[in-house]
């Protein structure tokens, strides 16, 4: 699967329930964007089940994915100020766009076992994971760190992120959808997007580039081909 296919099958939710007054007949925007975005997570990581993975190569998303899910935990008292994001970007970063979005996934799917799991889980996976995959996208032909561009990218997802989340929120729990009632729901969280875009910026370039020599490292000496 593209990297265009696999980004384009999951932004696809977010552009269903954008418009409900697109068809003439009524229908429950929360609950179809929601199945959507459940079918986008069953596609990857269906086809993911499907590629010849083996155990260094698990081993590492695994570990990856616990440590974001372990710097989740701690965090969360603290509004949205968290290194999750940074860790699922990164790898995304050096490993490619299924690794960043599956590491993302992860984290938040096991982080959310200690903090609270409920509707909200799938959306935050499929958040998560987008941040994870779109960092691939910066890499280019580039061999060295972009080490700025990388830190302004984790910044701009702090926001990103937040109006994924919101978006659920809007279909989900705002009565009646329409223009004033999103922009109203978008600018209440505004200071939650705000401390997790800055965490992410912090995190990045306190911890990017040792994070990023790292796995570079690993990925010529161990794994030696892409993970997924």
């Amino acid at each position: 699967m593209s990297k265009v296919v696999f980004i384009f099958l999951i932004l696809f939710p977010l552009t269903v329930g954008i418009l409900p007054n697109l068809f003439p007949f009524e229908l429950n925007w929360a609950v179809l964007s929601t199945i959507i975005v459940l079918a986008a997570l069953g596609m990857f990581f269906s086809d993911f089940e499907k590629r010849q993975t083996n155990v260094r190569k698990l081993t590492l998303l695994t570990t990856l994915a616990a440590l974001g899910a372990a710097g989740k935990v701690p965090f969360a008292a603290l509004m949205s100020f968290q290194p999750t994001m940074f860790i699922a970007m990164i790898t995304g970063y050096v490993f490619g766009p299924k690794a960043g979005f599956l590491v993302g996934a992860l984290a938040v799917f096991t982080a959310n076992f200690f903090i609270g799991q409920g509707l909200w889980t799938p959306w935050q996976m499929f958040a998560m994971g987008l941040a994870g995959a779109s960092a691939s996208f910066l890499t280019g032909k580039q061999k060295q760190f972009r080490h700025k561009i990388f830190s302004a990218f984790c910044f701009g997802w702090g926001f990103f992120y937040g109006w994924i989340m919101n978006f659920w929120h809007w279909v989900g729990f705002v009565y009646p959808l329409s223009i004033n009632s999103f922009l109203a729901t978008y600018l209440a969280s505004f200071s939650f997007e705000t401390v997790r875009a800055l965490g992410n910026l912090l995190f990045s370039l306190l911890l990017g580039r040792s994070f990023y020599e790292i796995l570079v490292r690993f990925r010529k000496k161990v794994v030696q081909q892409p993970l997924v």
